[in-house]
């Protein structure tokens, strides 16, 4: 079964309890998105879903609102409350996020919902297992973790969702994903939504999803209009330069940074705040208290630039952001898109500016070929080197250099040739130096 961007209908119109419409009221939901007047239905009914969906699309709602209203009208157990339903996710910040969306949607529902991942004590989080808990929203590692020592059971597990699938399998998670599947019940619901459809995310579909429902709302152009997109050619060396000229420039209200490395976001932040910019950072090595931290001070306005790595971005939902730099332009085209999408949400405008130096003319390549939209350059900052990228098209790659550069290249190419290097002079001159940019 399929179904492709269609109108959305009322809230109303979804067949979803008075509870669910008075919580979302209360939110501030008028109409719902696209997934969600297509995937909600398709739940209530008790099928399993193949969702396909960019973030900033409305999917949380649209799997938690049918998962509560089932839970909700099912008899209530007597006793301590096992887990019934069970949400998958790759990252601590994006369990947190979907946790306290559980608690936003059911708060007028006797449902009670708890989260789990590691970087923390397990402590509390065992206390809350021990006094019941209808739905739980975890991270695979800790999720087996637990479940090893006894504090998590599996076998009351009605409805199962994979939330970002494709990132926990670029996370390494499969084998975990898979031994948890092996301890559920064989008859409940399942739900599986990823921004992409690789082979490895099709396979995994197909290997627990019955005869699943397919909702897709990626667009054909897979940025969003109302997003001011551009790059900046600079050399690398000053990229630090030019982002704290645009922070002390620009009027922005807080913004997002995006580096390609830990230490590379490490180092931007110790630049940004020797020069007086509120700046914070969140990747894999800070702990979760740090993590934690940085993005209450992004969401108090108390840090202004929250940077961050793809990993660690996948939980970064907060309102207001008007900016967005790719300080490094991702080697993933895909996640360009999940970047940009950290601006012009709830019906807002934003801006995407991307920084390309000496070695990333690829990855801009990419990028344009995936969203189809050509980023327009912007030639006259202080920090653009015209020598960097010459020519009228700033995409093409430099031309070989002429005269004593040529003899020089030359030069380089025949001591390689008598240490021993293959390839001809020029050409691999030109591939070892951009390797290494």
């Amino acid at each position: 079964m399929g179904h492709k961007n269609e109108v959305p209908v009322s809230f109303s119109d979804l067949g979803l309890c008075p509870p669910l419409q008075r919580a979302l009221a209360d939110l501030g939901y008028t109409d719902p998105t696209p997934i969600q007047s297509q995937a909600i239905p398709v739940l209530l009914e008790g099928g399993d879903l193949l969702g396909i969906a960019q973030t900033g699309t409305g999917k949380s709602a649209a799997f938690c609102l049918p998962m509560l209203q089932q839970l909700h009208e099912a008899p209530p157990y007597r006793g301590r409350r096992p887990v019934r339903a069970l949400i998958l996710t790759p990252t601590r910040e994006l369990a947190s996020q979907l946790d306290q969306s559980v608690r936003d949607y059911g708060k007028y529902l006797d449902l009670r919902s708890r989260v789990i991942f590691g970087g923390v004590s397990q402590g509390p989080q065992v206390t809350a297992l021990r006094k019941g808990v209808d739905i739980l929203v975890a991270t695979p590692g800790r999720l087996l973790d637990l479940h090893q020592q006894g504090h998590v059971h599996l076998d009351d597990v009605e409805h199962l969702v994979l939330d970002e699938a494709d990132r926990m399998l670029d996370m390494g998670f499969i084998h975990d994903i898979r031994r948890i599947l092996a301890l559920l019940p064989l008859d409940r619901q399942n739900l599986l939504f990823s921004a992409t459809m690789p082979g490895s995310i099709a396979k995994l579909a197909k290997d627990f999803l019955v005869d699943p429902a397919r909702v897709e709302v990626t667009p054909k152009v897979v940025t969003v209009e109302r997003i001011d997109q551009s790059v900046l050619f600079v050399a690398k060396t000053n990229k630090r330069k030019l982002l704290t000229h645009l922070l002390q420039t620009l009027d922005i209200d807080r913004c997002i940074v995006f580096t390609r490395t830990k230490h590379g976001a490490n180092r931007v932040v110790k630049h940004l705040d020797q020069r007086g910019i509120s700046a914070a950072a969140i990747h894999g090595n800070k702990s979760q208290g740090a993590r934690t931290r940085a993005l209450e001070g992004f969401r108090s306005g108390t840090v202004k630039v929250l940077v961050a790595t793809d990993i660690a971005s996948r939980g970064i939902d907060v309102d207001g952001v008007s900016h967005v730099f790719n300080f490094d332009l991702p080697n993933e085209s895909e996640s360009y898109v999940h970047r940009i999408g950290r601006t012009a949400r709830a019906g807002r405008a934003g801006v995407a500016i991307a920084f390309c130096d000496e070695g990333e003319g690829a990855y801009l390549r990419a990028i344009e070929r995936l969203t189809k939209v050509p980023l327009a350059p912007v030639l006259d900052h202080p920090f653009h080197d015209h020598a960097l990228i010459p020519g009228p098209n700033p995409r093409s790659k430099p031309p070989a250099k002429q005269g004593s550069g040529a003899q020089q290249n030359k030069r380089r190419g025949g001591r390689r040739r008598r240490r021993g290097g293959g390839g001809s002079a020029g050409g691999g001159g030109g591939g070892r130096a951009r390797r290494r940019s």
